[in-house]
């Protein structure tokens, strides 16, 4: 008999997110626990386990699951295992796949998120058709999933496709992770923040920016003075949108993509970001590309994107 559900289950610095989805991509139930509530994983892991079991039970057994997918900061394919993740509470390599199969006796995949972000909108969103793409996640961060002949690039290691860690910047700002210039330190939700703080800092026009505590200023402040005009904050998405689309023409002569699908808070902007983007990533692209990548936004919903995009690994996932 044909298995009708996979589990996705979203690993983030706050939430842990879990859920049941059909072939049709609905989310048919889900729950959540509190990430950072368990310092021990193995304390982490029953407490997963046993909310991911009740949606289990609620939909006749795990004789109805095809199998789990796991999306997880540092998540590495290949391994099983979540490597060294910065945010998690967890330090150095956590077993993770197996831990939950031994648990649920399911077959578990794991990858890292914006890995499943890709394999989401090839499964139930924008990529659906499209073999070669590359999904970039603006949130906090910047993420990245490369699909190549309809494949995810991994790499010898498992760790391919960090592009929000290529240098968009030579000897530019500080990135979390060691380096200067990372193109998360500029087109990320908090990269616009930074933007922000150092325009207010070395320029003299009037914002209303100016009005609030430079050091607490977020994206959403910067979308909000740009909607009502405000001149500076207009100039800091397109900076921001300068930065990336230069990115996305490098991004584009190495895979070729058909489109690129943008997902993330930063996102929400629409035109704001969108615009400059496409207009410094033609600008910049080699004349055999121009013109020919799409730059889509993401069709999946926000909220339940993390979960589908896990879901869409468990229908892959090998039985035992």
């Amino acid at each position: 008999m044909e298995k009708p559900y996979a589990i996705g289950i979203d690993i983030g610095g706050t939430n842990s997110v879990f859920g049941i989805v059909d072939k049709r991509g609905h989310i048919i139930n889900q729950g959540s626990i509190k990430t950072g509530a368990y310092k021990e994983i193995n304390e982490y892991v029953e407490h997963l386990s046993a909310g991911v079991q009740e949606i289990i039970d609620q939909v006749g057994g795990s004789g109805n699951i095809k199998g789990i997918g796991v999306g997880a900061p540092n998540g590495n394919y290949f391994t099983g295992c979540i490597e060294f993740a910065p945010n998690l509470p967890w330090k150095g390599v956590i077993p993770l796949a197996q831990m939950l199969t031994d648990k649920l006796n399911i077959p578990v995949a794991l990858t890292n998120d914006a890995n499943a972000a890709a394999i989401g909108e090839m499964t139930y969103g924008a990529a659906r058709g499209i073999k070669d793409f590359i999904v970039i996640t603006l949130g906090t961060g910047v993420g990245s999933g490369i699909v190549v002949n309809g494949q995810l690039v991994y790499g010898h290691d498992g760790f391919a496709g960090e592009l929000g860690h290529t240098t968009a910047i030579r000897e530019g700002r500080m990135c979390g992770c060691g380096k200067k210039g990372c193109l998360e330190t500029y087109s990320s939700a908090t990269g616009v923040a930074r933007t922000a703080k150092e325009y207010l800092q070395t320029k003299k026009d009037p914002s209303i920016l100016r009005e609030l505590n430079v050091e607490e200023i977020t994206s959403k402040d910067v979308y909000d003075a740009a909607v009502k005009g405000d001149k500076l904050a207009k100039e800091i998405f397109e900076y921001t949108g300068k930065v990336l689309g230069e990115s996305f023409a490098d991004f584009v002569a190495f895979s070729s993509p058909e489109a690129i699908i943008l997902f993330g808070g930063l996102t929400k902007a629409g035109k704001l970001i969108f615009d400059p983007v496409r207009k410094h990533m033609e600008e910049n692209m080699l004349p055999i590309f121009r013109n020919k990548i799409k730059l889509l936004m993401s069709e999946l919903k926000e909220s339940d994107a993390a979960v589908l995009g896990a879901s869409a690994l468990g229908w892959e996932v090998k039985d035992y």
